[in-house]
């Protein structure tokens, strides 16, 4: 549905709210059921959801839409309803010695309505995750998917329509206002994916209504090349995940580090991966395009302040020949990198990859340490001691080891950012659980020794607390 009036989502809400305490906690039957209609019609609506995304973008192949966005929510479902009886058994705890024969046990229910704010980069996998996660966790959902990709959301609203009541999922579609009356509603959880700036935005309204947050956000993740490590098959995996969707991706590559002296072959090799990737890049049909002219012209923005300020720019590809859409946005490497640029201090979220120098492994640390914790970071290399070294001395949401991204697609690993790039953690059994309340319940035993030491006090009190003050 689509709505500016605020009254239709509290509407909405409310009637979810109603349905989650008349109806109580669905079984693991029923929700595995939900999540197999889920992926039932991903299935059914893929060739729609790939021309969906790709006509929202400008261009997208079929064959990355199938790799980054369907592959991950199918195979994320499927791990989903594999371990659902496990996660939803009850957890038995230990009990202190003084409260026994008692039992404790830790029983794990739905919160109740989730809300969820996808943005537009992935429109389909970072939308439906999320609900995937929270229908996984008994809840009900209502979902606000990006109005940057006004064609996906509108199918993700048929689709989500024709298989669960509003009651239980509903989709609303609006722009930033709708999203921030959106923000601002008495959720049991609210979880938004997208920028940091954004991000805080979401927060406050939250905070309001004290409503617990997930915030997947973004940031500058480093990738570190180890000195003397193979650049060639480092520059091809970044080469790879700097430019899968054309860069607008949250844990893209934001910049390299190199060691000096090998910052020229890095490149070499970087420019062959990028051949090899994309070939004739301004007319490859695995190459996608920037989303929209104001992203496309923050790009060039960021390129244009970077060479102003004295960076040396390497582009690949023709700046203005041949292109096959005119927001294809040709792939760009920087060195004589500055604090004072830009695109040292923004994420960039597009083709652009940065290359700075540095001596020693710690220098590298440093010079990540300086900056917000990231979202993402990849280390490249065999050198042990100085891969222990980063791993012990930087704080970021995830780590991918001699490749990039695949981090986020295990399923059995928590994903979620670190200060700036967020809050909480999702996907797998981390989801499961950040969506769901963990009550702990205590049950006394008939006889206990408890009753020794209540009301009226006698000599029992006084030897217990001896002995238990000992």
């Amino acid at each position: 549905m689509s709505t500016t009036d605020p009254t239709i989502l509290t509407t909405l809400l409310e009637a979810q709210r109603s349905a989650f305490l008349r109806d109580g906690p669905p079984s693991i039957a029923q929700r595995r059921e939900h999540l197999d209609l889920l992926v039932k019609s991903i299935q059914s609506h893929r060739e729609k959801l790939v021309e969906s995304i790709s006509g929202d973008f400008g261009h997208r192949s079929r064959q990355e839409t199938w790799c980054l966005e369907l592959m991950p929510v199918v195979q994320g479902i499927r791990h989903l309803q594999r371990h659902l009886k496990k996660w939803m058994r009850p957890e038995r705890r230990r009990v202190e010695l003084t409260f026994m024969p008692g039992s404790n046990r830790v029983i794990f229910q739905p919160l109740g309505v989730i809300g969820i704010i996808s943005p537009w980069n992935y429109p389909v996998a970072l939308a439906l995750m999320p609900l995937a996660t929270a229908l996984a966790a008994g809840n009900r959902a209502m979902l606000k998917p990006s109005e940057l990709t006004p064609a996906t959301s509108a199918l993700m609203t048929s689709m989500l329509g024709g298989i669960f009541p509003q009651d239980r999922v509903a989709v609303v579609a609006g722009d930033a206002s709708v999203a921030a009356e959106f923000s601002s509603l008495p959720f049991d959880h609210l979880l938004f994916t997208g920028s940091t700036a954004v991000g805080r935005k979401v927060m406050r309204s939250a905070s309001d209504n004290l409503v617990p947050v997930t915030l997947e956000l973004g940031g500058k993740s480093p990738a570190i090349i180890a000195r003397g490590s193979s650049l060639e098959r480092a520059a091809h995996r970044i080469a790879w995940g700097k430019l899968a969707n054309a860069g607008q991706t949250c844990i893209a590559p934001d910049y390299v580090l190199v060691a000096e002296g090998e910052i020229g072959d890095f490149i070499g090799h970087y420019l062959s991966a990028v051949g090899k990737l994309y070939p004739d890049i301004a007319t490859n049909p695995d190459y996608t395009t920037i989303i929209n002219d104001h992203h496309y012209q923050r790009l060039a923005g960021l390129l244009d302040d970077a060479r102003a300020k004295g960076a040396q720019i390497r582009e690949v590809g023709a700046p203005s020949v041949g292109r096959t859409h005119p927001r294809t946005f040709l792939p760009a490497v920087i060195t004589g990198l500055t604090n004072e640029m830009s695109v040292a201090r923004e994420e960039i979220f597009g083709p652009i990859l940065p290359v700075i120098p540095y001596r020693i492994i710690e220098d590298a640390i440093s010079y990540i340490n300086a900056r917000p914790r990231p979202l993402a970071l990849y280390h490249f290399g065999s050198n042990n001691r100085d891969r222990c070294q980063v791993l012990e001395r930087t704080t970021s949401g995830g780590v991918a080891l001699d490749d990039t991204l695949l981090h986020y697609a295990q399923d059995d690993l928590p994903f979620g950012g670190v200060g700036a790039s967020g809050m909480g953690a999702y996907h797998g059994h981390e989801g499961f659980k950040t969506l769901s309340h963990a009550k702990g319940v205590f049950q006394q035993a008939t006889l206990n020794g408890m009753d020794l030491i209540r009301p009226p006090f006698g000599k029992w009190f006084e030897l217990a607390m001896k002995w238990l003050l000992r």
